[in-house]
């Protein structure tokens, strides 16, 4: 039976008992993340109408968890926490469209420090850009490629069909559907890197299921019967689904499916208004800390070290970068610390009892603290009013127990406000060598309200995606 700790003895060394002193080979790691999907918008949690085959066969030969959660309940949030393995609030990333702040440690960078090539493909949004997606100018002072990415195809926020994006600076259009556009840009990347002897970094962040909706007809007309904001929603995710098929065919064709650990995630819950219901039955949506805004989709395929299983651990974006140091023995200072996520790799040749490290959670006045059972929130901290809820026993948040179990509500408090104050330390800057922010961070801003981008503002208002917000712009400015 192959396991983590067996795969790790192999060697590149063709020469036999040589072999055994040779380096380990170190995996390609491909994190790949949903944009808006929520828990219950898979087949294999048996949605009522869309089907996710590819998606079911990577969980069925992977880690599959039924407790992952996001970095928080919104976008920008969670991708600073997966690249610095830290809650977006010690990063500054206290919203969507904020920008990760230039001293912070990335993945990416690190990875690159350790001999890998990396790619991001399609949605950044760590720039400080609000608005659709547009292309990323290569001079961008919050660029993919400043935060470690040695090529990358991307825009600054979601995106759909056709769609515009920035290849290293250097402006792009495409045609097709976005999912299966970054998809076969990541596996360009991987086909061009793979005989070059450096393992690969790849960032695949798709702009789906994300407002506006826009699939493809075929994708849509399977969900005909909807409405048509839910029926395009449900074809885009049809779409992404198919286009993650592609990618493991493609790993497969390659010979790099059995040494590349694959992450599949969301970046945060699901939405209100589409039907049937995305997030599984949970309480809340996107925006809240409740269950159904931060519990997400979570996968983990790598045949050469996970055996395939279900499992009930909690676990979080914040886990990766922790998990990959270990995997890659990187350096103890390849990260900012504190950090927020634990290392996964004994997880993966076992089942664990518990996690230990609770997970914690901050977005405006919101806060919550996630145990191994119970779950600690409270929707305006000012107002020193808490929920405990028992996701055992009530996974849908339904029956406050703080009254009944007053002992672990109070020790579950302490345990949030002391991390709290740590995350708001973090916030000031007291991370750093500094010990303060420098430079300032950025107010977010409409990209179409900066210079950079006025001289393209008359060309692109009769793009499908620009033109409801150039209009408005326009409008308000005459």
């Amino acid at each position: 039976m192959r396991t983590f700790a067996s795969f790790f003895v192999l060697s590149l060394c063709a020469v036999g008992a040589a072999a055994a002193a040779a380096e380990p080979r170190r995996p390609n790691i491909i994190f790949v993340m949903a944009d808006d999907m929520g828990w219950g918008q898979t087949g294999y949690r048996n949605h009522p109408v869309l089907k996710t085959p590819n998606l079911d066969a990577m969980a069925a030969h992977g880690l599959r968890f039924e407790r992952f959660y996001a970095g928080g309940p919104v976008c920008s949030p969670t991708r600073a926490a997966v690249l610095t393995g830290r809650t977006h609030d010690r990063c500054g990333v206290l919203s969507h469209g904020y920008a990760l702040r230039l001293q912070e440690k990335t993945i990416a960078q690190a990875l690159r420090q350790a001999g890998y090539v990396t790619g991001h493909f399609g949605k950044w949004h760590l720039n400080g850009h609000r608005g659709p997606g547009v292309p990323i100018f290569g001079d961008d002072p919050h660029s993919p490629g400043v935060f470690g990415f040695d090529e990358w195809v991307s825009v600054s926020n979601f995106f759909d069909l056709d769609p515009l994006m920035s290849r290293g600076g250097k402006f792009e259009s495409f045609q097709g559907d976005s999912s299966e556009i970054v998809v076969n840009e990541a596996i360009a990347f991987l086909k061009k890197h793979r005989a070059g002897g450096k393992p690969m970094f790849a960032v695949i962040w798709y702009g789906t299921p994300h407002s506006p909706f826009k699939a493809l007809p075929g994708d849509k007309e399977p969900f005909a019967d909807l409405a048509e904001a839910s029926a395009h929603h449900y074809g885009e995710l049809a779409a992404m689904d198919r286009s993650v098929g592609t990618l493991r065919k493609a790993l497969g064709e390659m010979g790099l499916a059995e040494n590349t650990m694959v992450v599949f995630c969301s970046d945060n819950g699901g939405l209100p208004n589409i039907r049937p219901d995305t997030v599984g039955g949970l309480r809340g949506f996107k925006g809240s800390v409740f269950e159904g805004g931060i519990r997400v989709p979570g996968i983990i395929e790598w045949p050469a070290a996970i055996k395939p299983r279900v499992t009930n651990f909690p676990a979080c974006v914040m886990d990766l970068f922790p998990t990959i140091a270990e995997i890659v023995r990187l350096p103890d200072n390849a990260m900012i610390k504190p950090i927020d996520g634990v290392s996964l790799v004994p997880l993966f040749e076992k089942e664990l009892p518990q996690r230990g490290t609770p997970i914690g959670f901050r977005y405006q006045t919101q806060r919550a603290l996630v145990g191994d059972r119970y779950k600690l929130l409270t929707r305006k901290l000012a107002a020193g009013q808490f929920e405990l809820y028992d996701l055992t026993a009530d996974p849908q948040e339904s029956r406050d127990v703080s009254g009944e179990l007053p002992e672990i509500a109070e020790r579950m408090k302490r345990e949030l406000l002391r991390w709290d104050a740590g995350v708001e330390a973090s916030f000031d800057g007291k991370d750093y060598p500094e010990g303060r922010v420098a430079p300032p961070d950025p107010k977010p801003v409409d990209w179409y309200r900066t210079p950079q981008y006025r001289p393209f503002l008359d060309q692109w208002i009769q793009r499908w995606e620009y033109k409801p917000y150039l209009q408005r712009a326009k409008d308000t400015s005459e």
